[in-house]
């Protein structure tokens, strides 16, 4: 008996991932698992992954990848797409990675348009250490080292990402914010920045506003309404610079 062809797919179905229950990583993981196989471009493609709950992706898909040490995802996939322009390079890490210890390297790259592809998520805490206190943690948010809520006076405001990547990059840029809770709008945004680089456009960012019940200590509702009713209220999402615009 002939067995059927499977197609080939990002997906390595075998392998259940190793995130905690409720946490946004895996729909992040898999918009751009299905954008990727949806645009073909499978066998192009490099995934890079930092340091923190990013790195237990770094088997999730069946295709070329790389673990980063914590913050440096950023240089790696410049380096990997300046020496092999024909590739499309992608790395994917959370608010710590980009916006903390690797926040030099995401902000010089954005300047410098470089032609790669970042998605970023914002749990607003650093999950894999415990949640403590991270660049994107809301006004008020009890942490591990916030245990009286966030006080923007002692500790800054949340980093609003997006919006700084919009206003230093050039043109052809694509940036947005997506969420998990719009799944097929956060897979539209990856699905362009994807295109974005492989027209060879500009730097492309992407950041996800993900779940972490594990840290927040929220059961199922709590954590859908703290994502749709803090979260969302304080970042809002949307693309914020697209060359696709003219064509929509």
């Amino acid at each position: 008996m002939v067995q059927p062809v499977m197609p080939k797919t990002w997906y390595r179905p075998t392998k259940p991932h190793k995130f905690c229950p409720g946490c946004g990583h895996p729909l992040i993981l898999k918009a751009l698992g299905e954008a990727a196989d949806e645009l073909g471009i499978q066998n192009q493609l490099i995934y890079g992954c930092d340091i923190g709950c990013s790195l237990l992706s770094w088997d999730f898909f069946a295709m070329d990848s790389t673990q980063t040490h914590h913050g440096r995802t950023t240089p790696v996939m410049v380096g990997m797409k300046r020496a092999r322009p024909e590739l499309i390079c992608v790395g994917y890490m959370g608010d710590g990675g980009g916006y903390s210890i690797g926040s030099q390297h995401l902000v010089n790259s954005a300047i410098r348009n470089e032609k790669i592809t970042l998605i970023l998520a914002n749990n607003t805490n650093y999950a894999m250490t415990g949640g403590q206190l991270a660049p994107t943690t809301l006004p008020g948010q009890k942490t591990e080292t916030t245990p009286l809520g966030r006080d923007p006076e002692s500790t800054g405001y949340p980093v609003m990402g997006p919006e700084m990547i919009s206003a230093i990059t050039g043109a052809g840029a694509y940036v947005a914010r997506g969420t998990v809770s719009k799944y097929r709008q956060l897979k539209g945004f990856i699905k362009r920045a994807l295109q974005n680089q492989m027209e060879g456009n500009g730097f492309s960012f992407v950041e996800a506003l993900s779940t972490c019940p594990t840290n927040w200590g929220t059961n199922a509702k709590q954590t859908w309404n703290w994502l749709e009713d803090n979260m969302q209220a304080y970042f809002p999402t949307g693309e914020l610079k697209s060359p696709f615009r003219k064509e929509d």
